[in-house]
């Protein structure tokens, strides 16, 4: 028998038993479909970790308190609370770094925000004059923040486009001016930032700005500050300004030896690879995962391939007595199995990429920068891997089948 006689005679045992035929591709599908949602969702949340790295800037430093390892996180990230940083420092970096056009200190809370009998759940955040500068933000109503509210005690507050909207959306009022509460104490409004969105892996639109030094003494009651990020001239120079930053820092702190660094410093490129190279292998982690699925979906092939043959003796002693050899009926069995992984396959992409364009949809909706990737790899992988099973799984029952004695399988009842 040729190819194309084999496998329309394949088509017409798998559509006569629509039932099975649907019943076995169902574990294929399911892989398939696993694998190229993973991959997809993969691709995505590294397309939202670069543009949140890169909506911050590429020339930015961050310095950190605590020490941590070339490669590790400092430690701040799991919870510790180090105090070594000073806004000091900050104006010493300012002073010294001729290459850092910008840098503020940062401390931060959470509170409840009042205005009248309206509220909002916010975070307030300490900084300088410098913020815009170094963030990039602008301002649609009033001012930022100036230098003279960089020493003493003032009680200003620049809000958050989101803040804005939930006290004053729907009064008509203008914001600027007007005093809203935090904790107990009563702030004058100067000016709403512009709508940003998420940025950082955080909602910008969410937080209130007020002075540093307010901050500290009059909501946190500490000296220290949580972070100091600064904005370098060109990105070329940030390597030599992160160079220069350690030595001042060091000189400052006493510290002689590397190895007692109180604080880690790190640049947003460094983040940019680091978190690369995390997701690529989180990617390739959970696409092998996902990929034992196949595997299961593979031994309900065979098993149910087994269950064709023990069904279907009598019918392949009849056609080796008509002359089909063990060759022939081995081809089709195998034909068969190839098929329903295939077509397993196939519609498993087709699921994977819906599926996968819902949650591009969804996390666009929920403002992230996510996109919408099903990349050919992911496409020839599951297919190729779907065939492979096919073959594997369906080689022991079209092999078991093609070893039937004819007369033995024409008396089996």
């Amino acid at each position: 028998m040729n190819m194309t006689t084999l496998i329309k005679a394949s088509l017409k045992v798998l559509r006569i038993n629509k039932k099975r035929t649907f019943l076995t591709m169902l574990g294929i599908v399911i892989g398939v479909s696993a694998v190229i949602v993973v991959m997809s969702v993969g691709a995505g949340a590294k397309s939202l970790v670069l543009d949140q790295i890169n909506s911050a800037g590429t020339n930015l430093v961050a310095i950190l308190p605590g020490h941590s390892d070339d490669n590790g996180p400092p430690a701040t990230v799991f919870g510790i609370t180090v105090t070594t940083l000073k806004h000091s420092d900050t104006e010493a970096i300012i002073k010294q770094v001729p290459e850092i056009t910008a840098a503020t200190s940062y401390v931060r809370g959470s509170e409840t925000v009042h205005w009248q009998n309206k509220k909002s759940d916010a975070m307030y955040v300490g900084v300088t004059s410098h913020y815009p500068r170094v963030e990039d933000a602008q301002v649609i109503e009033g001012s930022f923040l100036d230098e003279s509210h960089d020493k003493g005690v003032n009680k200003v507050a620049v809000l958050g486009w989101q803040v804005y909207q939930d006290l004053f959306g729907d009064s008509g009022e203008d914001a600027v001016g007007q005093r809203i509460k935090i904790k107990r104490e009563n702030f004058r409004v100067i000016g709403v930032m512009e709508k940003r969105g998420v940025e950082g892996f955080q909602n910008q639109d969410a937080l209130v700005f007020i002075p540093l030094e307010t901050s500290q003494k009059l909501l946190l009651g500490m000296n220290h500050v949580s972070m100091i990020r600064a904005k370098v001239s060109d990105e070329s120079e940030v390597d030599f300004a992160m160079a220069q930053t350690i030595s001042i820092l060091r000189e400052r702190h006493k510290i002689k030896d590397s190895q007692d660094n109180d604080f880690t410093i790190r640049a947003s490129t460094q983040a940019l690879d680091a978190l690369s190279s995390i997701m690529g292998a989180l990617t390739f982690f959970l696409s092998a995962i996902a990929a034992i699925s196949l595997l299961v979906g593979g031994i309900g092939i065979m098993n149910i391939m087994l269950i064709a043959v023990n069904e279907r003796i009598r019918e392949i002693g009849l056609r080796k007595a008509v002359g089909a050899n063990s060759s022939d009926i081995k081809s089709q069995f195998l034909i068969e199995a190839i098929i329903l992984t295939i077509a397993g396959g196939v519609i498993g992409i087709i699921f994977g990429a819906v599926i996968s364009g819902l949650i591009a949809v969804i996390a666009h909706y929920l403002g992230y920068a996510w996109d919408f990737v099903v990349t050919l790899t992911s496409i020839i992988l599951s297919v190729g891997v779907s065939t492979i099973v096919g073959i594997i799984f369906g080689w022991y029952p079209a092999q078991k089948a093609a070893s039937y004695n004819p007369v033995e399988a024409l008396r089996y009842e």
